[in-house]
């Protein structure tokens, strides 16, 4: 076995697990090796002070995250491991084709959902599946939105199995976030310990925010030559509000809310000192119901009145296109291989993970009876609320979870508890490294005739001991992600 430091002296094996920097023999991976020689020059000591740099320099920047609970609201530091993820080119490769051809499904998928309902009336997708969406919106029936776009921002979540294949959980394109992060991570391990990155190279990931601002240029509205593009945040009480303001600031545009705009003769304004100025192009990180009070929620403060009219006159954008969640709902998840197929005429480059959805009758029994060995997710939530692993349950909670679900079957989808890697990751109450479970979030771009995958993505970790959920408001932490170059 490989010399360890000290850092690494407690590491504990599991063949169970794909460990993605240790073989099944406890030697480091090839790739790996350069990193683990610049990380064992580092005593425990100095890791630990270097750890702390690090979390203060999230706290610094404001990096923060909210975690809603039951009767309070928490601000927290986004917990940052210094050690990477490595994934390399031949891989990489292999993901950005994948999450790119989902992306362009699914935008194909939502414009005939909006329109003709090809793949509804050929039985692919069952129409009651559409209807019953919370998320599908009748407002946008026959509506071309500029550019013919519907999911400019896209996340797809990935795990690694103990097959060594990569699989996709789920896809994100109502307003999917995390790439702050991403670009926070790769600021912060430069400035803990810069000279790893002499040993590597690596994408970059600070173009993200230049070819955001590219992607919703290209869908302005007609007649409109350079478009005024805004960030269109609920405020400064929003989880993701630190990235809101990231982005807006990376782009050099405004970061507006719902009370800076207002519409006048079906065009969008933002209020400023020196009177008002149009508004083009809208990337909104607020909820469909939340747009505007006079279409959707009447008791909405965060959007803008005749916002929703001004948009279907074709004189805005708005990215992500209103009713794009019906796409992201974890039952239509089961029926992605078909629609790729559909759509493309291509074989799925990703693999999905096998899916029982609760409305259909063979698989709700499968469920009800199996329980146990499956993970349960509601369709239409975010952020690893609601869900149920099989697993940890006892008999009392397995009979309340099958309550809850035989109480809206269409809610409910189950997955097998699937192996989720390892990674080795740094434990402050250990001061030492252990195997966490980790995912990967990827984030792609659609544009009219153009695309964009950011070569890298956001590890998530499990920083509980055998926990497989990887979210931040359930207590998981993050990790840089290098791309290597060819």
């Amino acid at each position: 076995m490989d010399k360890k430091t000290p850092l690494f002296s407690s590491y504990s094996f599991n063949n169970n697990f794909l460990d993605e920097v240790f073989d099944s023999k406890g030697s480091i991976r090839e790739v790996y090796k350069t990193l683990f020689d610049l990380y064992e020059e580092h005593s425990t000591a100095d890791f630990e002070a270097l750890n702390e740099y690090a979390k203060n320099s999230f706290f610094n920047q404001g990096i923060t995250f909210q975690v809603y609970g039951n009767n309070e609201t928490k601000e927290k530091i986004f917990p940052f491991d210094l050690f990477p993820r490595i994934i390399d080119h031949k891989e990489w490769d292999h993901i950005e084709q994948g999450v790119l051809q989902r992306s362009k499904a699914l935008n194909l998928f939502l414009e005939d959902l909006y329109h003709d309902q090809h793949i509804i009336k050929e039985g692919i997708v069952p129409e009651t599946l559409i209807e019953s969406s919370v998320n599908y919106l009748k407002e946008m029936k026959g509506f071309n939105p500029p550019g013919g776009i519907y999911n400019h921002i896209s996340g797809t979540d990935l795990i690694k199995h103990a097959d060594g294949n990569y699989y996709v959980l789920e896809d994100n394109i109502r307003c999917p976030s995390g790439v702050s992060y991403v670009i926070c991570n790769r600021t912060a391990l430069k400035r803990a310990l810069f000279g790893v990155f002499d040993k590597y190279q690596i994408h970059t990931v600070n173009d993200y925010s230049q070819n955001l601002l590219e992607i919703l240029e290209t869908v302005k509205p007609k007649g409109v030559d350079k478009p005024n593009c805004v960030v269109l945040t609920p405020g400064v009480f929003n989880s993701a509000y630190y990235e809101h303001s990231y982005l807006a600031k990376g782009m050099g545009v405004e970061l507006v809310e719902g009370r800076d705009l207002f519409v006048e003769d079906c065009f969008v304004y933002m209020k400023t000192i020196n009177g008002p100025k149009k508004v083009d192009v809208i990337y909104r990180r607020i909820d469909d119901a939340f747009i505007d009070p006079e279409v959707f929620n009447p008791d909405s403060v965060l959007g803008v009145p005749g916002l929703f009219k001004a948009y279907k006159a074709g004189n805005v954008c708005l990215a992500n296109a209103p009713g794009t969640g019906v796409a992201d709902d974890k039952a239509i998840y089961t029926y992605m291989p078909a629609i790729i197929k559909y759509y493309l005429n291509e074989d799925p480059i990703l693999k999905n993970v096998h899916t029982y959805h609760c409305s259909r009758k063979e698989d709700l029994e499968y469920v009800l009876n199996n329980i146990h060995n499956l993970v349960i997710k509601p369709v239409d939530e975010a952020g690893g609320y609601g869900i149920h692993i099989g697993n940890k349950l006892s008999k009392k909670e397995i009979e309340n979870v099958k309550a809850i679900i035989l109480k809206t079957p269409r809610k409910y989808i189950a997955q097998p508890i699937m192996s989720l890697s390892v990674h080795s990751t740094y434990i402050e109450s250990e001061k030492s490294f252990e195997p966490r479970h980790v995912d990967l979030r990827t984030f792609t771009l659609l544009g009219k005739d153009k695309s964009y995958v950011l070569k890298s993505g956001l590890t998530r970790v499990a920083l509980k001991r055998g926990n497989l959920v990887v979210n931040s408001s359930q207590g998981g932490g993050s990790k840089d992600t290098w791309v290597l170059k060819k």
